[in-house]
């Protein structure tokens, strides 16, 4: 899991990026807490092959990337 909560972008895309390139998980769960963050690592995640669900929880959001 990544919490990226606190970062603004590129920061949570950049930290999503590493995680898939170092282990290219088949399902990895992503908490930001802005807009901003949501749209660009759903982005990044298609790009990159993975289906992307969200949950709001609050003020965060919860992103569940998969293969």
């Amino acid at each position: 899991m990544i919490d990226a909560r606190g970062y603004s972008c590129p920061t949570p895309v950049v930290m999503v990026q590493k995680e898939v390139k170092q282990s290219s998980p088949a399902e990895l769960e992503v908490l930001v807490d802005n807009q901003c963050s949501v749209e660009n690592v759903t982005r990044y995640a298609g790009s990159s092959g993975y289906q992307v669900s969200m949950t709001s929880e609050g003020r965060d959001f919860r992103l569940l990337l998969k293969k």
